[in-house]
């Protein structure tokens, strides 16, 4: 991989990762248009650990009363935020399970151009109906119910082409959550998740007996953590104003760009 390929693909993945638009597809574009090949292990190891570091700056305040509530003080010091901290492991784990045990299906089966760009589309209207839910809750209407929702609507991201930060976003404006505190909900949501995916693929990595590529990684963890780390901050200073319309606009053409393309 070239560097100028792998700053390429790590601006995507950055861009993509917090944004309800699909990396899935966004990542397949460049393989499907140009005939470039699969990035490689380490580089999804990289652009990954780039990305676990930019939603962990992001929201540093909140990690940290989260971690404090739950292991230092065990809830006696930021009660709430333990509370929350319970409610994101509760949400992870339909996820998680799902993930180890369809992972070779998914792979197999479910990873390919078609399935990508409908799932774009179909998700986009998820997320078009999703963007009219006027709720106003903050953290404290996060419930086991709600956590326990979201959780499953989690597995549903395992669809290449749906956006796990979509379908979570979704969930939560239906259940009754602002904007500003689903997006957050919803990043928080992704730091077990990037982390469990990071150490799966760096298992996977150590067994393997290729060189690693230390240039193409370093551009990935640089580029992927400045990128999402910039998307974040923006999407959150945005979605309160602006909503969500932008967003299914993109999808829909996104989706029907790459229909198109492969048919």
């Amino acid at each position: 991989m070239t560097v100028d390929y792998a700053i390429f693909l790590a601006l995507i993945q950055g861009l993509t990762e917090f944004l309800p638009i699909s990396s899935s597809a966004h990542l397949i574009l460049p393989s499907v248009i140009f005939g470039w090949p699969d990035q490689g292990l380490a580089f999804d190891v990289a652009v990954h650990f780039g990305s676990l570091g930019a939603v962990i700056l992001s929201l540093r305040v909140e990690i940290q009363r989260i971690v404090t509530g739950m292991v230092v003080k065990f809830g006696r010091r930021y009660p709430r935020h333990a509370r929350l901290g319970w409610l994101i492991g509760l949400a992870t784990f339909p996820a998680a399970l799902s993930g180890l045990l369809a992972k070779d299906f998914i792979e197999t089966s479910l990873r390919n151009e078609f399935v990508i760009a409908l799932a774009t589309v179909g998700f986009g209207f998820l997320l078009w109906w999703s963007h009219y839910q006027r709720g106003r809750s903050g953290f404290g209407g996060i419930g086991l119910r709600q956590a326990i929702l979201i959780g499953c609507s989690q597995t549903l991201a395992l669809i290449p082409g749906a956006s796990r930060s979509g379908i979570t976003l979704t969930a939560a404006l239906w259940l009754g959550l602002s904007r500003r505190v689903a997006a957050k909900f919803s990043f928080l949501l992704s730091v077990p998740i990037i982390l469990g995916a990071t150490i799966l693929k760096m298992n996977d990595l150590i067994e393997s007996p290729d060189p690693l590529p230390w240039d193409t990684i370093a551009v990935g963890v640089i580029v992927s953590f400045l990128s999402a780390y910039l998307c974040i901050r923006l999407f959150l200073a945005w979605i309160q104003r602006v909503g969500l319309l932008p967003f299914v606009a993109y999808r829909l053409v996104l989706g029907v760009v790459l229909l198109i393309v492969i048919i």
